[in-house]
């Protein structure tokens, strides 16, 4: 398979912080496996706080969606909740604060995100997501 050719996985996680682990880890090694080593330390930050926001914020389960096309990784989290994300910071103001951090850290290192409300099976909820330009 080369580099140039998409791919998509999807990790479906229960509500539980250990589960965030389990997605840097299984993040970390699909990178590996395509060949996307160098997209690994950002992209795990990214999918951290993406994954860490969804099983914080809300009560069901979660799934971590990481996508490649056109020399773009897509990394996001679905949850249950329909409620939107709350707006980012501005990360300079927030470096001392424990909490608070994700989105405005989303924001400072990818090169776009978003979100989206999401119906999947039957389940309302949404979608966050960032894309990391490869070039």
């Amino acid at each position: 398979m080369a580099e140039s050719d998409p791919w998509e996985y999807s990790l479906y996680i229960p509500n539980d912080p250990r589960a965030v682990t389990v997605c840097r880890r299984t993040l970390r090694l699909i990178l590996t496996m395509h060949g996307l080593i160098r997209l690994v330390d950002t992209a795990e930050l990214l999918a951290t706080e993406l994954v860490s926001n969804a099983v914080r914020h809300t009560k069901g389960p979660a799934a971590l969606r990481v996508r490649w096309s056109a020399g773009v990784l897509r990394i996001g989290a679905w949850d249950a909740s329909p409620e939107p994300p709350e707006p980012p910071g501005v990360l300079e103001q927030l470096a001392d604060l424990e909490r608070g951090r994700g989105l405005a850290l989303v924001r400072a290192c990818a090169d776009l995100w978003g979100w989206q409300p999401l119906t999947r099976d039957g389940n309302r909820g949404k979608y966050v997501w960032c894309d990391l330009v490869a070039a």
